[in-house]
């Protein structure tokens, strides 16, 4: 429930009380603001309104509607929810101030004139943090006097509000295949789902149930299976637009669907990768692509860890300035460059339709193949440029970010015993974390995957010192100017090891059981992410330490490969995959949809 105080009567004519119950307040008219704000229940969102505002309902909508802040205001209105409404009444106490009576208004401001604004500049004294949304042309004013009305009425007349709240339900940085070939019109199918009372979360798992029917009809391994998966996996993408814009147009951000729209992105293109697989294996040419398809999971993996890492070791460094980053600026500046660098990065437009184009025309083969490469390119070109830019800024990395990657790293109990007793004897220097970080993926990987050791208990010696290494990494905060490496070098060792040792062993069904168990991996590590990128850190450690960490995962999986062979060792991946799995989600699920989840939706329009 949510209800609107009016703190005062509005001039004859006005609208704005019809406005308010548009966008489902409840709405009082009271002198006493006071009393009124007490009357209502504590769990309910409340809003201060001028009766002198005037403007456009967006504007109130973008002001007192969205559920991610706790208090937010434009010229004329404030809101609170719940957990705001205790700063709320004290700081509306603070402004009407105290009399004899009790009620004797301090200010002109007490007698309604301006109680909104003047009660948000309290809570911002105070401490608390107002949201003001970004408005552009939209028109929020109390104006003074019927002239200044009138020429605001006009000013707002003179704005199409519903043309300014559609074209606002677009990312303003999105790729250019997304920009010019889906957003045109998906907003208007926005439009059409809101009119309808869908909510954002429906479109979600439409979306995902598209894309897992298109990953189907890829597993027929016919032409027609082909054709058809190319062409739903582009309708999904189309709905996987739709639903942010959806929830940018209505302004319905949850806790729930932040989880759904994070991470349905990958259980869909992991999902139409499997689904590719099993397609080229039942086709005509029985072709088995699983080490392709596993090959893209984990090079599509390690570059979204890259990307997350990096973000994260300077979201909030200071001194963040590099010559690589001001020749980026000078770039900006010249249009075109800007839509070159973002489709060479192979975002998530771009790179669905190149993979709905090439299921429909070629073969599962052909698709991994341009895949593997493109994203390789990507993934050289945007590292390249983050390391550039890290060695040649003078940053200052704070804690937060140190513990940031220290959870991104996921190490388990084996690697935290070696970060604490050998660690401690190794000599921190600038980039010593990523140097024993690499040497401890080439000791784990050399071995197997150059001199064909997989499979054997040197291998399990190898992965034994690569928990040692990895540890030392890890035993000093990650501030370096490259210790961002250090997660994904990880995700690389671990998810590589994984799919070398599958694919020596030859056992039936060992490459899809691997698909599995990193797919499994792989969710706990865009949880982590997504976790972190809420403001809530990392998932419990009680849950790194039940999955073994990297470092206990890389020495179960080599011993799986030595102790067992044949069938025995899938089975092995496939028991591991479940176990994890089975962990993994339930923790996330409890997490996602509990209160404490934050009410997060990503704006920044980074590639995904």
């Amino acid at each position: 429930m949510s209800t609107a105080i009016l703190t005062g009567t509005p001039p004859a004519g006005s609208s704005l009380e019809e406005d308010l119950r548009s966008l489902g307040f409840d709405v009082r008219v009271a002198e006493d603001a006071a009393g009124a704000l007490a009357a209502v229940p504590a769990a309910e969102r409340v809003a201060l309104v001028d009766p002198g505002f005037v403007g456009h309902v967006h504007a109130l909508r973008l002001a007192l509607t969205d559920p991610r802040f706790p208090a937010a205001a434009v010229e004329g209105a404030l809101t609170a929810q719940p957990e705001a409404r205790a700063s709320l009444t004290h700081a509306l106490r603070a402004v009407l101030g105290t009399g004899p009576a009790g009620r004797e208004p301090a200010s002109p401001a007490a007698a309604g004139d301006g109680l909104p604004d003047a009660v948000a500049a309290r809570l911002e004294a105070d401490g608390v943090a107002v949201h003001r949304p970004e408005l552009g042309v939209l028109v929020a004013a109390v104006p003074d006097g019927d002239d200044a009305r009138a020429k605001t009425l006009a000013e707002a007349k003179a704005v199409d509000d519903e043309a300014v709240r559609l074209r606002n339900a677009v990312k303003s940085r999105d790729g250019f295949f997304t920009t010019f070939c889906i957003s045109p019109y998906s907003r208007y199918l926005a439009r059409w789902c809101a009119r309808r009372g869908f909510t954002p979360n429906q479109v979600t798992t439409a979306s995902l149930l598209t894309a897992l029917i298109a990953a189907g009809c890829a597993a027929t391994g016919t032409r027609g299976g082909f054709v058809a998966a190319g062409a739903l996996l582009l309708f999904s993408f189309v709905l996987d637009c739709t639903d942010g814009q959806l929830a940018r147009y209505s302004l319905q951000y949850s806790t729930l669907g932040a989880w759904l729209d994070a991470t349905f992105d990958r259980a869909k293109e992991y999902a139409f990768y499997a689904g590719l697989a099993l397609g080229a294996s039942r086709g005509g040419g029985h072709d088995d692509v699983w080490a392709l398809a596993l090959g893209a999971m984990v090079l599509m993996t390690c570059r979204h860890v890259v990307d997350f890492a990096f973000n994260e070791a300077n979201h909030d460094a200071t001194a963040n300035t590099s010559p690589t980053a001001a020749l980026s600026g000078r770039l900006d500046s010249v249009g075109w460059t800007v839509w070159v660098r973002r489709m060479i990065v192979l975002p998530i437009g771009e790179r669905w339709a190149l993979i709905a184009a090439l299921t429909a025309l070629t073969t599962p083969r052909t698709v991994f193949y341009v895949l593997l490469i493109g994203c390789a390119f990507a993934a050289c070109y945007t590292t390249a440029g983050r390391v550039l830019r890290s060695v040649t800024r003078k940053a200052h990395r704070t804690d937060r970010a140190a513990q940031a990657l220290a959870d991104l790293a996921d190490s388990g109990p084996l690697a935290e015993a070696a970060a604490g007793s050998l660690g401690r004897t190794v000599p921190g220097r600038a980039y010593s974390a990523p140097f024993w970080a690499v040497l401890a993926a080439a000791s784990l990987l050399l071995g197997p995957l150059v001199t064909g050791s997989g499979g054997t208990w040197r291998a399990v010696l190898q992965a034994g010192v690569y928990a040692i290494l990895a540890g030392v990494a890890v035993a000093q905060p990650l501030k370096g100017p490259l210790d961002w490496l250090v997660p994904p070098v990880f995700r690389g060792a671990e998810y590589g090891i994984v799919l070398g040792l599958a694919a020596q062993s030859g056992a039936p069904g060992a490459l899809p059981a691997a698909f599995g168990l990193v797919a499994a991996v792989a969710y706990h590590h865009y949880d982590t992410v997504y976790r972190i990128r809420g403001g809530t850190g990392a998932p419990p450690h009680r849950l790194v330490r039940a999955i073994g960490g990297h470092e206990g995962r890389v020495l179960a999986v080599t011993i799986a490969a030595a102790l067992w062979h044949g069938r025995g060792f899938t089975i092995a991946l496939t028991v591991l995959a479940t176990a994890i799995a089975l962990v993994v989600l339930s923790e996330s699920i409890r997490f996602w949809v509990s209160s404490g989840a934050p009410a997060v939706h990503d704006e920044t329009g980074e590639p995904a």
